[in-house]
């Protein structure tokens, strides 16, 4: 079963995606693709290993996308762990730090937004 998760904002304007372990992020200059035009943006995932000598290496990489619904009244979130949707407005206050964080809604399996 999907958990539920929570969109949050961070430093720069980044937004935060905390599912289940999982996190992701939303980098600051794509949200302007997405709220103004509509544009499917790249979710990232930022994954940190060591390496056998004992250096930290931190490696982001693409693992999802965020897309308006075709209302345009939410946004959807297409994870490695799951997909899920946020009002609009819920999104555009967190994007704006209005709102620290707002929750994100688990879509039904096969049911695409």
């Amino acid at each position: 079963m999907t958990e539920t998760g929570t969109l949050s904002y961070g430093t720069g304007g980044t937004l935060h995606i905390s599912v289940d372990a999982e996190k992701y992020q939303i980098e600051a200059g794509d949200l302007r693709s997405l709220l103004f035009y509509s544009r499917v943006i790249p979710i990232c995932g930022n994954r940190s290993r060591t390496t056998p000598s004992g250096i930290l290496v931190s490696d982001v990489a693409i693992e999802g996308h965020a897309a308006m619904n075709a209302s345009g009244k939410a946004v959807v979130l297409h994870t490695r762990v799951g997909s899920y949707v946020i009002p609009l407005i819920s999104f555009q206050r967190v994007a704006r730090g209005e709102a620290i964080s707002a929750p994100l809604f688990p879509l039904v399996p096969g049911v695409t937004g």
